[in-house]
């Protein structure tokens, strides 16, 4: 799934990312890569969403978050 489907409070781990280049790679300076867990804090499905990893809020904005492949994380 993209990370634009996910729901609040739940926390995702990257997948994969396919977005241009220079994008992909301020997203990896910021700590966004794959492996790495990201907690979607606001997905309102309008604008951008608000985002946690690495301890940083973020605002991502829909059109990267369709192209942020994830998966749920399940805690045991």
């Amino acid at each position: 799934m993209n990370l634009k489907e996910g729901r609040n409070d739940h926390t995702y781990k990257v997948c994969s990312i396919h977005i241009e280049l220079t994008l992909e790679r301020r997203l990896e300076a910021l700590g966004l890569t794959e492996g790495s867990h990201i907690t979607i804090l606001n997905n309102d499905k309008r604008g951008s969403m608000t985002v946690k990893f690495r301890g940083t809020r973020f605002a991502i904005g829909k059109r990267i978050a369709d192209h942020i492949q994830v998966e749920e994380v399940h805690h045991e």
